[in-house]
């Protein structure tokens, strides 16, 4: 007999999953984002020495895009979306577009299908301008509605 006649084939794995392994990224990833907001929305940023100070407005006093992130972030939490707005507006429609997103990938897993987001260069772009202009304008005197 010759080596070669007694080939042997690996079974072949499922490739279908469950539904239950399919949501168990989004799972974690939603338990990662609610413990994160539960500890900011306990620990409460605006006493002083819980958190660390913005390297940018501690060197240069200017706000970045970030500063008061967690402080929008707590208030968000306790239900006060004006304070969150006034804290960091584009932080706040960050959670908004995350919470949109996060909700259409677990449709998608649900359903099978893989989550495929394709931001072209137009909208990168275009994001990146929109946080640069936003970051300008806290920065300059008639922008002290954005400072948080």
């Amino acid at each position: 007999m010759n080596a070669d006649s007694h080939r042997v084939t690996p079974t072949s794995r499922r490739t279908t999953s469950t539904a239950a392994g399919r949501l168990a990224v989004p799972a974690g990833i939603l338990a990662a984002v609610a413990g994160a907001f539960t500890y900011v929305g306990a620990v409460d940023p605006n006493e002083p020495g819980h958190y660390p100070v913005c390297p940018l407005l501690r060197v240069t006093g200017l706000y970045c895009p970030g500063c008061g992130g967690l402080r929008s972030a707590h208030a968000f939490v306790h239900g006060d979306v004006l304070t969150a707005l006034h804290a960091n507006a584009l932080a706040v429609a960050g959670y908004l577009v995350l919470a949109v997103v996060w909700t259409v990938w677990v449709v998608r897993a649900a359903r099978g299908r893989p989550l495929r987001i394709d931001l072209g260069p137009v909208l990168m772009w275009s994001l990146g301008a929109l946080v640069l202009v936003f970051t300008v304008v806290r920065n300059l005197p008639f922008g002290g509605w954005l400072h948080p």
